[in-house]
């Protein structure tokens, strides 16, 4: 068998980590997903952003004192010491400065959503990444669910089109559609594929919609809410007729079944996803935003 990697993470201010830190370092949790451990971490934190810095201590506390994990005090010290790493900051603002201080160390990244809140900072972390020759990821983990795979693998590749739907919270922090409106994106593209042409928005208090329409004519929309109890899904559009998808009804969490594909790219130092296709998704949240605040049609 091969040895576990060693795994370290940058940012605790989300969930993410503590289900991450669990799911590797717990074998007798149902959905371990085995062949790494979480070692070492920077706890970061954005003072500014209440949903950041008042989560950050709880997240620190419970990686140190439940799993044994070595808090830092740099990125780079993480770096320096773990095989692989997991940049989980909750805010996309501080991705592209902490993913500048690991680069040099050469390990293979996973950036949590969004990769970074413009196309320019985008493009900065992909030129860093082939820079320095570094494997990048960088996804929601609701690409994964279950019921989404299933479903366009039953489709066999012949999607027509989609229409998603989610909850669409906004943070005046994390730009417009940046915050929550990159898990719709990701199961829009999820579906559709990259080759989005342009973008039109339409939104009020509670609601948003987002239309896309594709290179070969193909048409995506995204309706978010704002509203409580919105769940996320989707419609595919097939030549055997629509498909919905619940993806609140999956039995595997969507975190493990994203994680069993980072710990792919860690081993591989393959991505599942092309940076281009994140790139482009990026590009896409930011035309929908000047969108939204011009009324046109914005060209992606």
């Amino acid at each position: 068998m091969e040895a576990a990697l060693h795994i370290g993470i940058i940012g605790l201010d989300t969930s993410h980590v503590t289900a991450f830190t669990k799911l590797l370092n717990d074998p007798s949790d149902v959905n371990h997903v085995p062949g790494g451990r979480v070692i070492a971490a920077y706890p970061g934190g954005s003072a500014d952003f209440p949903l950041s810095i008042d989560r950050v201590g709880c997240f620190t506390q419970e990686l140190r004192e439940q799993y044994g994990v070595s808090i830092m005090e740099t990125p780079e010290a993480v770096a320096e010491s773990v095989d692989a790493l997991l940049l989980e900051s909750a805010d996309g603002r501080v991705h592209l400065e902490q993913f500048r201080a690991i680069a040099p160390y050469g390990k293979p990244v996973f950036i949590d959503k969004p990769l970074a809140l413009s196309s320019r900072k985008a493009y900065e972390i992909a030129e860093l990444a082939q820079q320095y020759d570094i494997p990048v990821m960088s996804t929601s983990a609701l690409r994964y669910s279950e019921g989404l795979v299933n479903a366009l693998a039953k489709a066999d590749g012949a999607i027509t089109g989609a229409d998603v739907f989610g909850p669409m919270h906004l943070e005046p922090t994390q730009p417009g559609y940046y915050w929550y409106g990159i898990h719709t994106a990701e199961l829009l593209y999820r579906a559709m594929g990259a080759g989005c042409r342009e973008v039109a928005v339409a939104a009020n208090d509670d609601f948003d919609v987002i239309t896309g329409v594709w290179q070969d004519g193909r048409i995506g929309t995204i309706r978010g809410s704002r509203r409580l109890g919105q769940s996320f899904g989707a419609t595919l559009h097939t030549g055997e007729g629509p498909r919905l998808v619940d993806v609140s009804k999956d039995g595997r969490p969507f975190y493990a079944s994203l994680l069993v594909e980072v710990m792919k790219l860690f081993r591989t130092g393959e991505p599942g996803i092309p940076l281009t296709e994140t790139l482009e998704i990026i590009r896409f949240l930011e035309a929908a935003n000047e969108s939204r605040a011009t009324g046109l049609r914005v060209k992606v």
